[in-house]
């Protein structure tokens, strides 16, 4: 029954290796045999430019999705914000597993002084730079990419005042220093601290031992923000957030749209109860861009030059 091995996809970088060890353990305490396999992908190796500057949604993944396609691994692990809503053709999620911490925070260099004048801060996210700007129109935020290593570095390295990152990634390595302020204001990216697996859509095998692996909660949030995020059809470049959470038996979610400098806000904050879930995200949506939202999608794609 679980002789087959399954071939586990994922980038070498120190947080997705982590999350693909999280994965085999889980898969080796219901008795399966694993193996990771690490790749290299091309948001890893292109640190000079902007995400939104290279053009490709789905970055991060397209290099497992092509180990998969060509049968060199079973399954990939990611973090599910950097999944593009619509999975390559013959790929399909497997399980999400139960969200860690969902905050944005604030690593910092000593005293908050700058937020009260002109702070320099560093983001590769347009979603952050935006809601920054919005709080801290005199700021200035530099772009800041790499994985989550080279981001501490980067930080240490440079004159800024402070870095933005998702608390979920540095707890899961243990690098969350002392000097942090949770950014309890900002709207996390869809499905920010939630992983994913993904597996081939004809592999029974791993698919059926993904589903033990499975988090309902989770995938019923991360399905909500993701729909709010693909109906607003902005890639996972133009700044949207967006935030499900269920609290007794009400579903609640908070959704943002801003323009590229944080002036232009469009928000919405609503509750569903679990038998309307399935359209929910999307009605958020509409909210949104019959408020103006859809104008403001255009310009962006246009300025992100987003297909």
């Amino acid at each position: 029954m679980l002789e087959k091995t399954i071939r586990i996809g994922t980038r070498d970088s120190e947080l997705a290796l982590w999350q693909a060890h999280t994965v085999q353990n889980k898969l080796n305490t219901l008795g399966y045999k694993t193996e990771i396999i690490a790749v290299k992908a091309t948001g890893d190796l292109i640190l000079d430019k902007p995400l939104y500057e290279l053009g490709i949604t789905g970055i991060f993944t397209k290099t497992l999705d092509v180990a998969m396609l060509k049968g060199e691994v079973d399954i990939a692990v990611h973090s599910m914000k950097d999944v593009p809503t619509s999975l390559p053709k013959g790929i399909v999620q497997a399980a999400v597993l139960e969200r860690a911490n969902t905050l944005d925070i604030l690593i910092h260099k000593g005293n908050l002084d700058f937020l009260e004048t002109d702070g320099i801060i560093a983001s590769g996210s347009l979603r952050r730079k935006a809601q920054w700007l919005h709080k801290y129109p005199t700021h200035t935020v530099e772009d800041l990419r790499g994985n989550v290593n080279t981001r501490m570095q980067k930080l240490k390295d440079n004159r800024w005042n402070g870095a933005i990152f998702a608390a979920a990634g540095l707890e899961r390595i243990n690098l969350k220093p002392e000097t942090f302020l949770n950014l309890d204001w900002m709207i996390p990216a869809p499905a920010q601290g939630a992983m994913l697996i993904v597996a081939m859509e004809n592999d029974s095998f791993s698919i059926k031992a993904l589903e033990k692996l499975n988090h309902n909660e989770t995938e019923i949030c991360t399905f909500i923000e993701r729909q709010f995020l693909k109906t607003l059809e902005g890639g996972c470049t133009a700044p949207i957030g967006a935030l499900a959470t269920i609290k007794n038996n009400e579903i609640r979610f908070e959704g943002v749209l801003f323009s590229l400098n944080g002036k232009e806000k469009h928000y919405i904050k609503k509750s569903c109860n679990f038998a309307d879930y399935k359209s929910f995200g999307k009605e958020c949506a509409n909210e949104i861009l019959n408020q103006g939202g859809d104008s403001l999608m255009k310009e962006l794609r246009s300025l992100l030059k987003v297909k």
